[in-house]
């Protein structure tokens, strides 16, 4: 039974500690990838498959261009989540950091929200 809860708290240890930690996609086997927020099970297939039929991604562009589904915003999210490729960052993407905004702050309107409103109100009748 201690055994059990020793390998339990173990596995929990290193999951925590990939969450935290940059994952290089070099060298991360697909529980650390899959660790990553953004990336699931397929994904984090296809890129082990590709890293292990053509050898390690060289740089950022060489990722995307490798990987099936991969282009500048996904790119961006996954540096911003953790990921690297041989160490680096993406150039541009910042680390995210979990922190919540203060309640003074007005959150963004996105596009989707102008739009959903537009929709929502009656059109006014002109005169």
């Amino acid at each position: 039974m201690w055994k059990k809860w020793i390998v339990a708290i173990v596995g929990f240890v290193a999951l925590m500690g990939t969450a935290l930690a940059d994952v290089d996609v070099n060298k991360a086997d697909q529980v650390a990838l899959d660790g990553l927020r953004g990336l699931g099970p397929a994904k984090s297939k296809a890129i082990i498959e590709e890293r292990t039929k053509n050898g390690p991604f060289k740089d950022w562009p060489d990722f995307q261009k490798r990987v099936k589904g991969i282009g500048d915003v996904i790119s961006t999210r996954l540096s911003e989540a953790g990921l690297t490729v041989n160490g680096q960052a993406k150039p541009g993407a910042e680390k995210t950091t979990d922190t919540p905004k203060k309640s003074s702050e007005k959150p963004e309107k996105s596009k989707m929200d102008v739009k959903e409103k537009s929709k929502a109100e009656p059109a006014k009748e002109q005169k």
